[in-house]
């Protein structure tokens, strides 16, 4: 996985939707899943980004994310 993805998705925030304003890191597990019953993730770019949240946190790796954040000084 290219880094860079990763800290896009520690970095961005959630452009439309009830968490708009989220970071996509911070994004529950539930409303990833709402995603997936509804037809899947957006296409392109935000698209990849939420599936590799979903993944992370879907196999509980989510200290990444926290170590990332504190890198990049995220809060």
């Amino acid at each position: 996985m290219d880094k860079e993805v990763l800290v896009k998705i520690v970095t961005t925030k959630m452009p439309f939707g009830k968490y708009e304003g989220t970071l996509l890191c911070d994004l529950p597990i539930a409303y990833l899943e709402w995603f997936l019953r509804k037809g899947g993730f957006p296409k392109g770019k935000l698209g990849e980004q939420l599936a590799t949240v979903y993944e992370i946190k879907l196999n509980g790796l989510e200290p990444i994310l926290t170590e990332l954040k504190a890198r990049y000084e995220v809060r």
